[in-house]
């Protein structure tokens, strides 16, 4: 059974920086396309940054140049780096996975983050 679970979320004033964490297991082949969305109170649940299994990423406009993401394909963990938060950036993040072969799409609970002005 896949399951991925997210960390590093917490409160921070703005300007702050987190790092968020996610590790995926129990996907035989490994995994393809890892993320981070993020849902904001009041807002749809959207895309911050992915990143394919051979480093390629795309990130969302509202954080280039602020948010940075990486993996460790040998430990199944994805990375968010974020830095100069800012209220706006306030919300639950979560990890999504999509196994390879299978192609299965798998969701964290996510983790919140809290930035105060």
């Amino acid at each position: 059974q896949v399951q991925v679970r997210e960390s590093g979320g917490g409160s921070v004033q703005a300007g702050g920086s987190l790092r968020l964490s996610c590790a995926a297991s129990g996907s035989r082949f490994g995994f393809g396309i890892m993320g981070w969305y993020r849902q904001r109170v009041g807002q749809q649940r959207e895309l911050v940054a992915t990143i394919t299994r051979g480093g390629s990423v795309d990130t969302a406009d509202s954080v280039k140049g602020r948010f940075s993401i990486s993996r460790d394909n040998d430990k199944n963990m994805v990375y968010l780096q974020m830095n100069s938060l800012t209220p706006e950036d306030t919300g639950v993040y979560l990890c999504n996975v999509v196994t390879l072969v299978s192609l299965i799409h798998v969701w964290g609970k996510g983790t919140q983050v809290t930035v105060s002005s």
